[in-house]
């Protein structure tokens, strides 16, 4: 058991969720894009706790941030690549959090952003969701 934390992008708010239970992509309208994952960490508890107070600051309604989806923006990202460059994720623990990963997933972190940014850039929605 442990943190996992995932990235993907997606037409829509909870296409990954359909896609799972088989959810119907034949369109007559042109190519499917299918959602898939662009990211992955594993107990990356700073980057989980960056990604919580956006939660918080987006207003999004939530028990215990813990398999809830939230769109990311540009500004987000940008906010993101600053908090990282900078070395400026919050401190986060957790029982199943692992310890603190910056270092591990810095050029992983970068390199989301610029996947998410050319992801947008093509017209999806880049989403963030954890389980642990």
């Amino acid at each position: 058991m442990g943190l996992d934390m995932y990235a993907y992008v997606a037409r829509k708010k909870d296409e990954m969720k359909e896609y799972y239970e088989s959810y119907d992509y034949e369109t007559d309208s042109g190519p499917v894009v299918k959602p898939r994952e662009i990211a992955y960490w594993r107990k990356h508890p700073n980057l989980h706790g960056w990604m919580e107070k956006l939660a918080e600051q987006k207003k999004l309604s939530y028990d215990s941030f813990n398999g809830i989806e939230m769109e990311l923006t540009a500004e987000d990202l940008d906010a993101l690549e600053y908090a990282v460059k900078k070395r400026q994720l919050p401190a986060t623990s957790g029982f199943f959090f692992g310890d603190n990963a910056d270092q591990h997933y810095y050029k992983n972190d970068l390199k989301f952003i610029q996947e998410a940014r050319a992801e947008m850039f093509m017209g999806l929605k880049v989403f963030y969701n954890s389980s642990w």
